[in-house]
């Protein structure tokens, strides 16, 4: 303060009435923040900040999407207006907050969530102020490809995932991060895949210049293999996108610092559709790389049985046996104890003891058999019918 430091830690320690080393509630509750969101320290409690992720919400955990009819598209200018093409070279806004600082062009990480019935598409394409390029499509087979072209090569580094139908109108999650030459794809639950760019090719992403969602529109040229992808456009569900720092979405739903910076063609609607959980296909034994019967011993990583140190043939758990043999013992004793019940509350129904006349069996009727067994029956009729006159 005024040019002197003041270390207030220490003066807590020699005054009275003050306790240093106190910790803030984002050391107990940070890691509620979720996706990258930054925790806010506030006097009677915390707050998550979401602006720098492609998530919304109190702890930045809500997807925000968009459906994109046929023929929309969203383009998202990472110069800011005013910047020249030669200034872009040293200066680009990759971060609304940091106009006047070099983006770090040798690395990028991609990562958004869609799904669509339509191929082929582009679902999303980074252009620049050169020829260097970055796309991610849908070939008319319903498989991903993704496009580096960063220099160096004659033609754009290709990968291929080809295992299996991406355009079958369920969500699909898509993570791509590279650092220089270095290129690591993670797609749904599979795990993650690196693939290296060649040595003649450029590390730099060199002034990059338009992100673009569902179609192109780019007044500059345009490799003739994206032409194809072009038309008609993209048609399903695109959901939390985001490259580096930016949101190009939530930037056109939202109102953020970055909003100026969006150009959206149609009619924008939010949805979460291409937000759903997965409901992946089973895959066939032949591609699926977690499938263990063609193995002749069980020793894939996955599933894991820490018990043995090995794998588990076909998934199967002992503990799932052992839980199903508890159940079904205590099955049996709840039976056999209502049965022993049920046997007690009913032992002593039906009996009962009759003191009936002997020679009921051949008189004509109970009172014969009465008259006939007791003589004294009989005076007892005749007294109580006589009849007196007073």
């Amino acid at each position: 303060m005024n040019g002197v430091t003041l270390d207030l830690e220490e003066r807590a320690k020699v005054t009275s009435g003050f306790k240093s080393g106190c910790s803030g509630h984002c050391t107990s509750y940070g890691a509620n923040c979720e996706n990258g969101g930054r925790c806010l320290e506030k006097y009677h409690g915390y707050s998550c900040d979401c602006s720098n992720t492609a998530y919304d919400g109190t702890f930045c955990n809500k997807d925000v999407g968009a459906f994109f009819e046929e023929g929309m598209w969203l383009r998202y200018n990472f110069q800011a207006s005013g910047v020249s093409a030669k200034e872009s070279g040293s200066r680009s806004d990759m971060s609304p907050d940091q106009n006047n600082s070099p983006p770090d062009l040798t690395h990028e990480g991609i990562h958004f969530s869609f799904s669509t019935t339509k191929a082929p598409c582009i679902l999303l394409y980074v252009s620049s102020f050169t020829t260097d390029f970055l796309a991610v499509l849908i070939k008319p087979t319903g498989s991903l490809q993704i496009q580096y072209n960063l220099g160096g090569t004659r033609q754009p580094y290709n990968i291929d995932v080809d295992h299996r139908n991406m355009a079958n109108g369920q969500p699909h999650s898509v993570n791509i991060t590279r650092h220089e030459r270095t290129i690591i794809l993670k797609l749904d639950h599979y795990p993650s895949v690196s693939y290296h760019l060649p040595s003649s090719s450029d590390t730099l992403f060199n002034s990059p210049k338009s992100l673009f969602l569902g179609k192109v529109i780019e007044t500059g040229k345009i490799d003739q293999e994206i032409h194809k992808y072009n038309t008609p456009g993209f048609t399903g569900c695109l959901s939390r996108v985001q490259f580096n720092q930016i949101a190009p979405l939530k930037a056109a739903l939202r109102q953020t610092n970055a909003s100026a910076h969006v150009h959206i063609q149609g009619e924008l609607v939010e949805s979460n559709c291409g937000a759903s959980p997965l409901t992946l296909s089973p895959m066939s034994s032949a591609t699926d790389p977690w499938h263990l019967d063609h193995l002749d011993s069980a020793s894939a990583d996955f599933p894991y049985n820490p018990g043995q140190g090995q794998a588990i043939r076909n998934g199967v758990n002992r503990n799932s046996a052992i839980i199903g043999g508890v159940i079904a013992v205590v099955i049996f004793t709840i039976l056999c104890t209502l049965v022993f019940l049920i046997r007690y509350m009913f032992r002593h129904k039906g009996t009962y003891h009759t003191n009936e006349a002997k020679g009921a069996e051949s008189a004509e009727s109970a009172d014969a058999a009465i008259m006939n067994n007791d003589p004294n029956f009989t005076e007892t009729i005749d007294e109580s019918k006589k009849e007196w006159l007073i």
